[in-house]
C-alpha cells in the first residue's frame, strides 16, 4: 500500500482545520472577547496505529478510509465546560463540513472517567484527482479533561489496554477531581474572564 498517497489528504484536512479553528480564536481576540478556544492540536494517526486498530476492529485495509473515523484527529482545548458547547455550535454552523456523528462524553462520561465531546465530520479536500471527502474526528475538552486523558492514554499504552485495578480506581478518582475543578472554575468564570480582559488591555 502507498501509505503516503493514502494519508496525504488527511494531512491536508488537519492542517486546514487547524488554520480555521485558530482563525476563529484570533477573531475573538481581535474583538477583545473571551475565546472559547484555548488551543488547537491536530495529528494524522501513524501507520502502525492505523493497522493495529484496523486489525482489532476486523476492518480490511482497503476499507479503512470508509470505516476508520479518526485517521485525521483534531483536538480543541477550552478553559471552561461552557466553552466546549460554544465550540460545538460553531462547528455545527459551518458550511464547509458535514457532521456525521456526535458523542457527548461529558454528559455521559465513559466508565473509565473519560470526558470529552467527539464530533465525526466529513471534510471535502481538493486533490490532484479532484474532490475527496475525508472523515475526521474533532475532540473538544477542557484543560483539566485533557490533562486526565493524556495520562490515561499513556497508562493504556504502557499496560496495553489492561490497566491494573488499583490504578483504574485512582484514575476514576482523578477524573472526578478534574471534573470538580472544572465545576468550581465555572462558578468563578466571570471573574476569570474580567481578569483576563484587564491583563490583555495592559
Amino acid at each position: 500500500m502507498n501509505w503516503e498517497a493514502i494519508l496525504a489528504p488527511y494531512s491536508q484536512v488537519v492542517e486546514e482545520l487547524k488554520v480555521k479553528l485558530k482563525g476563529m480564536r484570533a477573531q475573538y481576540e481581535y474583538e477583545s472577547r473571551h475565546s472559547p478556544i484555548e488551543f488547537v492540536t491536530a495529528r494524522v494517526k501513524p501507520v502502525s496505529s492505523i493497522m493495529e486498530k484496523a486489525e482489532k476492529k476486523g476492518i480490511p485495509l482497503d476499507e479503512i478510509e470508509q470505516n476508520l473515523q479518526d485517521i485525521a484527529g483534531v483536538r480543541v482545548v477550552c478553559q471552561f465546560v461552557d466553552d466546549i458547547y460554544t465550540v460545538v455550535e460553531m462547528i455545527r454552523s459551518r458550511n464547509d463540513l458535514t457532521i456525521v456523528e456526535e458523542k457527548d462524553y461529558i454528559a455521559r462520561e465513559k466508565r473509565s472517567g473519560y470526558r470529552s465531546y467527539h464530533m465525526i465530520i466529513e471534510y471535502p479536500v481538493e486533490t490532484i484527482r479532484g474532490m475527496k471527502i475525508v472523515l475526521a474526528e474533532v475532540q473538544i475538552r477542557t484543560l483539566a479533561m485533557n490533562f486526565w486523558a493524556i495520562n490515561e492514554h499513556s497508562l493504556n499504552y504502557k499496560y496495553e489496554g489492561a490497566i491494573p485495578d488499583d490504578i483504574k480506581i485512582r484514575l476514576q478518582r482523578a477524573a472526578e477531581a478534574a471534573f470538580k475543578l472544572d465545576e468550581e472554575m465555572s462558578k468563578i468564570k466571570s471573574e476569570v474572564r474580567e481578569a483576563q480582559r484587564v491583563f490583555h488591555r495592559k
